[in-house]
């Protein structure tokens, strides 16, 4: 199928605009074909995840589109890179990745990106508003662009994303398009104690859950709390993109096109009822581990998503309980925090970075642990209260991991081994 093309594509596509923005514009088109899009769309604004990953193809794609006068043509955001650009060497990483990776970070701000390196741009510069057309990458990313803030972005891979946020054009289909908006599945919260609904972790294990449950299709979610708060939609959003491919969720009464279960699926009925019952979570929770407790603890990574400031604020007031009791990092642990600039430089005005900095917390910023080689190679036990990171770690980083509350982690690093409060999330 032919992709219908407007004046301004085929200035593009002929090399009006330069080298860059016609190979871009080539991309785009064959992307839409194989799409069977009508033609493209215009996008107001644009995200990057292409930038975060470090390969030889990728860096030669960056520099190739810098070299050729690529521009981006929308305000574009950049998501995590393969570097913290400023504490890299603190963090043992060597000369030539580091160089490899300065030079691709160069070639994207060359291109007029921004540089907030953050994998939670919603929580930082230029957050969509709703029914904005956007081209974003970076899973969870996109999953809380659609859902929470009602903005239009399909699940843009490497490389399409700095295409589109050069031409400002993406192949008309997909979650652009109301129409493909409609919730597909039901699933219905049942009886679910409002306590545990408040935890922080019970986000995660929902969004663990749903991606297992669902994959691709839009899930529809009945009787979630309301009041849940960004992060906590954030922790959801990670976890449900990570252990399935969902790119946008429904949650009656909370997300903005979801006033109602009818608006939620557009007048449809759904495909599937599916109830969500405790002992289900239990077993969503037990699954995001694979460390058992009492396995001797090597690293505490928090993070991922990239900590936000109200994160911080919590970790300060565990860590505080802890110190008033004596309790101290254990010296065999490492405690490790991954955010960007934007939420520690509220940190840094904040009150309690000295707290953070005595219990022995490390922020690195601007990367994450599975795109820069900042993890020893002798870690074997890590603690984690995302649901992303721990889905990811035992494959990309080769550890154990243990999945707990941002309480259990604290305890647990200054234990010295994997420890989880005995409660409600353990199966009977």
């Amino acid at each position: 199928m032919s992709v219908k093309l407007s004046r301004q594509d085929e200035r593009l596509l002929a090399g009006r605009q330069g080298k860059a923005a016609r190979m871009a514009m080539r991309i785009l088109i064959r992307m839409g074909e194989v799409l069977d899009a009508p033609e493209l769309m215009d996008i107001s604004q644009a995200h990057i995840d292409g930038c975060g990953l470090l390969s030889d193809t990728g860096l030669e794609f960056a520099e190739t589109l810098a070299a050729g006068d690529g521009r981006v043509s929308v305000p574009t955001t950049l998501n995590m890179g393969p570097l913290d650009l400023e504490n890299w060497r603190h963090f043992g990483v060597n000369e030539e990745f580091a160089a490899k990776a300065i030079r691709q970070a160069n070639a994207y701000t060359a291109m007029g990106c921004i540089p907030t390196w953050s994998c939670a741009p919603y929580q930082g510069y230029l957050t969509p508003r709703f029914g904005q057309q956007i081209a974003w990458g970076e899973s969870n990313a996109i999953c809380y662009a659609n859902s929470v803030l009602g903005a239009r972005t399909n699940r843009y891979g490497d490389f399409m994303d700095i295409c589109a946020a050069i031409t400002g054009r993406v192949p008309k289909c997909g979650l652009h398009l109301k129409e493909n908006r409609k919730g597909q599945i039901l699933l219905r919260l049942a009886d679910i104690d409002p306590g545990v609904m408040q935890s922080n972790a019970f986000y995660a294990v929902l969004g663990h859950l749903i991606g297992s449950l669902v994959e691709e299709n839009i899930p529809v979610i009945e009787g979630l709390d309301v009041e849940a708060s960004s992060d906590q939609l954030k922790a959801l959003c990670a976890a449900a993109a990570s252990a399935g491919a969902v790119a946008l969720f429904h949650a009656v009464g909370l997300t903005p096109e979801a006033n109602s279960l009818t608006e939620a699926f557009g007048g449809n009925e759904p495909e599937r009822v599916i109830d969500i019952t405790f002992s289900d979570l239990q077993r969503a929770w037990s699954d995001l581990s694979t460390a058992e407790d009492k396995d001797k603890l090597d690293l505490v990574v928090l993070g991922c998503p990239h900590f936000s400031f109200d994160e911080f604020r919590e970790l300060a007031g565990l860590i505080r309980a802890q110190t008033e009791k004596n309790g101290k990092l254990h010296p065999d642990v490492k405690f490790l925090v991954i955010s960007c600039q934007t939420s520690y430089a509220l940190v840094q005005r904040g009150e309690f970075l000295d707290k953070l900095r005595d219990f022995g917390v490390e922020v690195t910023l601007d990367t994450c642990v599975f795109h820069t080689p900042m993890v020893s190679a002798d870690t074997k036990v890590i603690m984690t209260n995302s649901g992303k990171c721990a889905y990811y770690a035992p494959g990309e980083l080769d550890v154990k991991v243990a999945f707990g509350t941002m309480a259990d982690c604290v305890e647990s690093a200054v234990k010295g081994y994997v420890y989880r409060e005995e409660g409600l999330w353990k199966e009977s």
